[in-house]
């Protein structure tokens, strides 16, 4: 349903109908919401909901200000593929972290969508050595990048990827101790979140094969 200027936009689902449960229903709507936020980069959270009701019933809005869209411009199936689906999952758990800056959780979610297929750190840093100078030398994307080579130093950027970043907020790190609540430690890791989210793109439209239309059957 859509957002009007009383309720927020809503996804409803058939239970009895697509003989569904409540859990397989919204597990349905996180892979839908996941494909949004590939094709149009933005963050989509799910903030719950109910089941009950014989009708679809729209959500309250809260007092907030708000855009409407007139054209739904969207065609897309959920992938039948398992590293796809748990790619574009990872994908909206950092787009939504960053959005929301939980700028560690970003980080680790956007390394891990590259570990589904390069395990361990020798793989997955040698596929960041390759494809990055890709990213590096977008013409039409610098924003960021010469603050992110200064981070480098004298560090190979996809050694300071992994280990300044992925494994500086997954583990206690005596060599990069990250604290959330240092402002530089924050500056930093969003700068890299944000190269991070360009290789993270990279690996699902290439090495996975995801298209970013949201048409079916584009390229």
């Amino acid at each position: 349903m859509p957002k009007t200027a009383q309720h927020v936009q809503s996804i409803h689902v058939d239970l009895h109908a697509n003989k569904l449960s409540m859990e397989e229903a919204m597990t349905i709507i996180n892979r839908f919401l996941s494909l949004l936020t590939w094709c149009d980069d933005q963050y989509a959270i799910a903030q719950g909901g109910w089941s009950g009701n014989p009708v679809p019933v729209a959500v309250p809005k809260r007092d907030l200000a708000f855009t409407t869209a007139y054209d739904w411009v969207f065609n897309r199936d959920i992938p039948d593929s398992d590293e796809v689906r748990r790619a574009l999952a990872l994908y909206r758990e950092a787009r939504n972290a960053e959005q929301n800056f939980m700028i560690s959780y970003a980080v680790l979610n956007y390394y891990k969508i590259i570990e589904i297929r390069h395990h361990g750190w020798p793989a997955s840093t040698k596929w960041v050595a390759d494809n990055l100078p890709v990213v590096l030398g977008d013409a039409n994307d610098q924003e960021g990048i010469t603050t992110f080579l200064a981070a480098c130093g004298k560090e190979k950027p996809e050694m300071y990827i992994y280990a300044a970043c992925r494994v500086a907020v997954a583990h206690v790190s005596p060599n990069w101790p990250s604290d959330p609540d240092d402002l530089v430690e924050l500056r930093r890791l969003h700068n890299a979140a944000d190269v991070m989210r360009r290789l993270a793109r990279r690996f699902i439209r290439v090495e996975l094969g995801v298209s970013e239309s949201p048409f079916r059957h584009s390229s």
